[in-house]
């Protein structure tokens, strides 16, 4: 059996959640292989939002098992704060005990250092992501797996703190003592050591047993340490390849790959955004979008469909399908805007160039429609809600599998 997977081509907040929640019920196993609470996906179940950060979206199906992979940054805090909405949650859970930590110092050096930058601010949430994963690849990080033995993780900690003295005071970070942490990550380990597993065995065993396993990231194509609009991006691989570094799978092991767009443009923070409305038709997107971060409630910047930046990130993803997010927030415009080119030095160019700053959107413009909500098949759609999907599939090179017309889960078309 191989997994199947759920992949942001955006920059982030495509829907993801729905798509996972109304998936998983098909599933037996969810897993989450990348970023950490930084991310969040909004779900609508029966008129009640969920809101998640770090527990992967099968929570919601209660016969499906739960997995957060070793290639997630975990703060102990804020997946125990996650983890109290939910009852019995022990054999429906289970976290990588590979999986890094985010612990207070990571936090206050990302707030210090984005406050440091200034008007060239990347925009990140401050919760300590980016040092965390910093820790990883310079080896001075902490596993989950530690705090099965906290003495010798506060030890090493203190010593961390120690030596790394004159930037702490620099920033102005002040450290915890040894009782203060040693009682912190006690109370972590408390609650955490029942869910710690070696997830890459337990994912083996599924896929070895014909177990049908589902994987979704976080945030999206464009926000990737290496293939997004760097240096305005996430500190993790969020493309499809990401899910075999994440959770320990190869290549041969994913199974179909559906692709998460919004029927437009949205992202949060800082960076290039080509297609982004600075004007009335922005406004509204946003506003009938509900477009504020699920984690931060920071009003995205909102923009058209662009076209070229799908059709690269379905490419490097691989891939089989997208499902289009959102169709609804178009409903009432007159006419609507897809990105077919950009145009850089004067000349067309139809490729994603490497720097997204100095170019301006080539826009076709396809006739509105009144409204779409609550459509079921495809044939209830507006003929021009119709047209407008059709030529989203010609320019991405990517079929349509799936389209959502209003954020409750069942109203939902599959093609």
């Amino acid at each position: 059996m191989k997994a199947d997977m759920i992949v942001g081509i955006q920059w982030g907040d495509e829907g993801k959640g729905k798509i996972v929640d109304l998936m998983a019920q098909h599933y037996d196993v969810v897993c989450r292989y990348q970023g950490g609470h930084n991310a969040g996906h909004t779900i609508w179940v029966d008129g009640v939002r969920y809101a998640l950060h770090l527990i992967p979206s099968g929570i919601l199906n209660p016969k499906a098992l739960n997995v957060i992979g070793n290639g997630v940054v975990v703060c102990p805090e804020a997946l125990i704060k996650e983890m109290a909405q939910f009852d019995k949650l022990e054999g429906r859970l289970f976290v990588s005990d590979k999986a890094h930590m985010i612990l207070n110092h990571h936090i206050l050096i990302d707030q210090a250092k984005e406050k440091l930058r200034g008007a060239k601010a990347i925009g990140t949430t401050g919760r300590g992501i980016g040092p965390s994963y910093g820790s990883k690849i310079e080896r001075s990080g902490h596993r989950l797996g530690e705090l099965r033995d906290t003495e010798k993780l506060t030890l090493a900690l203190v010593e961390f703190y120690d030596e790394n003295r004159a930037l702490f005071s620099a920033l102005g970070i002040v450290t915890p003592n040894y009782e203060t942490l040693k009682k912190e990550l006690d109370g972590y380990a408390k609650v955490l050591l029942p869910f710690l597993t070696d997830t890459t065995h337990m994912i083996w065993t599924c896929l070895d047993e014909n177990k049908k396993v589902l994987l979704e990231g976080a945030q999206g194509t464009m926000l990737d340490i290496d293939h997004g609009t760097y240096p305005f991006v996430t500190s993790s691989n969020t493309i499809s390849a990401g899910a075999c570094v994440g959770l320990g799978l190869n290549p041969k092991d994913i199974g179909k790959v559906t692709g998460i767009v919004k029927a437009y443009c949205t992202r949060v923070g800082n960076g290039p955004f080509p297609t982004e409305d600075f004007g009335a038709e922005g406004d509204q997107l946003r506003e009938k979008g509900h477009e504020y971060g699920t984690s931060t409630g920071r009003a995205r910047r909102c923009g058209w469909f662009d076209a070229v930046a799908c059709r690269y990130a379905s490419r490097i993803n691989g891939c089989d399908d997208l499902a289009i997010m959102k169709l609804d927030v178009l409903d009432g415009f007159e006419s609507i805007k897809v990105c077919v080119a950009y145009e850089v030095n004067g000349k067309r160019v139809e490729t994603l160039p490497e720097d997204l700053e100095n170019l301006k959107p080539i826009y076709e413009e396809l006739p509105g429609w009144e409204s779409v909500v609550g459509c079921r098949k495809f044939e209830d759609l507006p003929e021009t809600a119709k047209t407008y999907l059709k030529r989203l599939e010609v320019l991405t090179g990517t079929k349509i599998g799936l389209i959502s017309t209003s954020p409750d889960r069942n109203d939902t078309i599959i093609l």
